[in-house]
């Protein structure tokens, strides 16, 4: 070859790909060529500035992940915490229940269960049973005896056809229905359907924070305790 030959060839140049499926097809490559390792240099990404080796970068990128997978882990850890929490005030929650032998005996119960094991100091039962009314008079705040199908709960309407929990935040004209219309620090609610497609009622719970009840939050728990309150309210 001529040397007006050699220098018409042009380097073979690799994109990232190429050189990655390498590396992955022979991870062995830095064992066989160990001199390269201590050659290679990359900037380095932290405030100091300066350049670190690859095993150096290596070692840096393993803790990082390390780190994360232990952000992770605590998070998960958290999350069953709470989850191990609830699932033991709705088991207060059904002690209380059956313990209960009458009606107004049941709604003091579930009452005192919100009030107390739930820390829900805004709570309304939204009641259609015949007796709800005479109820109104013992639990004022608490109770609502209401009919189903009344024009004041048509803005609940699909609510209670779906059967199932909603939590975010509620129009005013929902929030002075349920809590009155002295309650504006109500931020987010958590609606319950009671009974198939709400044929008892509707269970709301109120909290200050706009953060507390979010529509993406699961309620899983929500529908345990309806479920709950529906077959105590039908015993």
């Amino acid at each position: 070859m001529t040397s007006n030959h050699a220098r018409d060839l042009k380097p073979v140049t690799l994109s990232d790909t190429e050189v990655s499926d390498y590396l992955q097809t022979y991870p062995d490559f830095f064992e066989r060529n160990g001199l390269l390792l201590t050659k290679l240099r990359l900037p380095h990404l932290r405030e100091s500035g300066g350049t670190v080796s690859l095993v150096e970068r290596q070692v840096e990128v393993l803790r990082e992940r390390n780190q994360t997978l232990e952000r992770k882990l605590k998070e998960l850890v958290d999350v069953a915490r709470a989850n191990d929490a609830l699932a033991d005030r709705i088991h207060r929650l059904s002690q209380r229940l059956i313990r209960a032998q009458s009606l107004p005996a049941t709604i003091a119960a579930i009452e005192t269960a919100l009030r107390e094991d739930f820390d829900a100091m805004h709570s309304v039962l939204v009641l259609f049973l015949p007796e709800a009314a005479a109820l109104e008079g013992t639990s004022k705040r608490f109770v609502r005896a209401a009919l189903a199908g009344s024009a004041e709960l048509n803005s609940f309407e699909s609510l209670l056809q779906s059967g199932k929990p909603r939590c975010g935040q509620i129009r005013d004209s929902q929030r002075d229905y349920l809590f009155g219309k002295d309650t504006i620090e109500i931020g987010s609610v958590a609606l319950t359907p009671i009974g198939p497609k709400g044929s008892l009622g509707l269970l709301a719970i109120g909290a200050n924070d706009a953060g507390r009840f979010h529509p993406t939050m699961s309620t899983e728990f929500l529908s345990r305790i309806g479920e709950l309150v529906a077959y105590a309210l039908t015993r």
